[in-house]
């Protein structure tokens, strides 16, 4: 009898379901399923809305058996526009990240604020961006522009900690080429105005492009795999005596900083982040003994590894969010210095570098730095050279050469006589040996032990962490 009773029910619950699932083409469902684990998604929020789940698919799944929350805007419903539904379901997504600390995934496409809704009366509801700003630097948020994202989408992208666009398809901008063709008289395309050259090489908001989705997909689950909770059994000691050969002794000598950072991480694990934006700086993360680490490196191929306002912007941006999720930091410095000039300063290179030393001097894990060749002034404060800056362990190659500027530059700043300057290009010469002595290094390293000395940092700073 009771099951008869319930058959009336249960059928109006399929149909309002199927109804909600209702799609023109493949939908948000796909790029969900394509992102977690086989059979692990749960939809929260399927009947809001009178439109099929307003637009806005979220629920939770598992990537590598880890628990994820998930959202994606659905482009064929209304645009992808936020409903008043959606707008519920948004920040209900984002509020359950925080409250059980799990990362939130988002897939990005559609055009902000349904236009509809002014016209409708509605409870005022919490703003998902504020959940968002909310998790900054404490869970990991990842937005992957699928599509054109305009507004108050695009904003979600702007707040995530790692933002990966698929090349040709997504784009992100602040106001659509509709809408500035409407302001300001512009003609422009989508891809002119927020696609992957935009984003990835001149204002660093996109961090990876990806060729299609399945690659973005594969850039999202790699990424999540490296976030802590995440050691696995990895490489132990060994010499890296490769980095003889990697590092020419003369510091006006180019060289490419990456097999450097290959050398020293577990065999096969750097992932880099932001490579197009700010190229005189590597940022990006790996496996150091097993444990995830986040690496900031100079590149002395760029500009000799001077630091420009956009690397330091986005070593900064890095530091503070990889930081936040307790991930030990690597700092390999070669550079000679903040990079200056009319165009840097008008760029804001003071603002921008004086962030990025805030953003190492505040991060609470394990810091690691090395002097590989050179570091000048500011440029070594923000590449963390100062051992008491709460480093767990600070050191120099041979032959480094240190200073408040370069010494010939400086002498002629200051108008040094003969002997002044002769004076300051032997001190600059006499490599780390003098600040060894005072213990502002703990310890110059053969280029072979360095991996190993690191590891034994790493060893002494984790059981506590």
């Amino acid at each position: 009898m009771n099951r008869e009773q319930w058959e009336p029910l249960l059928a109006d619950l399929a149909a309002r379901r199927s109804a909600a699932r209702e799609t023109k083409r493949p939908d948000a469902r796909d790029r969900i399923t394509a992102l977690l684990d086989p059979g692990t998604f749960a939809e929260i929020g399927l009947l809001a809305g009178e439109l099929p789940a307003d637009g806005f698919v979220a629920g939770s799944g598992s990537i590598d058996g880890k628990p994820v929350l998930v959202g994606a805007e659905d482009f064929s419903v209304a645009g992808g526009s936020i409903g008043v539904a959606g707008a519920s379901k948004r920040e209900r997504l984002a509020r359950l990240a925080g409250q059980e600390r799990v990362p939130l995934v988002m897939f990005l496409e559609g055009v902000g604020h349904r236009l509809s809704n002014s016209l409708h009366p509605h409870r005022p509801a919490p703003n998902d961006l504020q959940a968002l700003a909310d998790l900054s630097g404490k869970v990991p948020v990842v937005a992957v522009a699928a599509g054109p994202s305009a507004g108050h989408s695009a904003l979600t992208a702007a707040l995530a900690s790692l933002v990966v666009l698929v090349r040709g398809s997504g784009q992100l901008f602040s106001a659509g080429p509709p809408l500035v063709r409407a302001a300001l008289g512009e003609e422009v395309s989508k891809e002119e105005l927020g696609g992957a050259e935009v984003h990835a090489v001149h204002s660093g908001l996109v961090d990876l492009v990806a060729a299609d989705l399945p690659e973005a997909v594969a850039q999202v689950r790699r990424y999540l795999s490296l976030l802590p909770p995440s050691a696995v059994a990895g490489e132990q000691e060994r010499r890296t005596d490769a980095l003889l050969d990697l590092i020419p002794p003369h510091d006006r000598v180019p060289y490419d900083i990456r097999p450097v950072v290959e050398e020293l991480l577990d065999r096969e694990t750097w992932f880099e982040l932001g490579r197009d934006f700010g190229a005189s700086m590597l940022t990006g993360l790996g496996r150091f003994g097993g444990h995830v680490i986040g690496v900031v490196a100079n590149q002395p191929m760029v500009c000799a590894g001077a630091i420009d306002t956009a690397a330091a912007d986005k070593a900064a941006r890095f530091i503070e969010h990889v930081t936040g999720f307790g991930v030990p930091l690597l700092m390999l410095a070669d550079n000679p210095g903040m990079l200056g000039g009319r165009d840097q300063e008008r760029a804001g290179i003071l603002r921008a570098g004086a962030r990025f030393f805030l953003a190492q001097h505040r991060a609470d894990v394990p810091k690691f730095h090395v002097t590989l060749r050179k570091a000048f002034g500011f440029g070594s404060s923000v590449m963390g050279q100062n051992a008491f800056d709460r480093q767990t362990l600070s050191l120099a190659l041979p032959g480094a050469t240190l200073g408040a500027m370069p010494a010939r530059a400086g002498a002629e700043t200051a108008k040094a006589d003969a002997e002044t300057s002769q004076a300051l290009a032997e001190s600059e010469a006499a490599g780390p040996w003098r600040l060894a002595s005072t213990v502002t290094y703990d310890d110059v390293v053969h280029p072979g032990e360095l991996r190993n000395r690191l590891l034994a940092g790493l060893r002494l700073a984790l059981p506590m962490r």
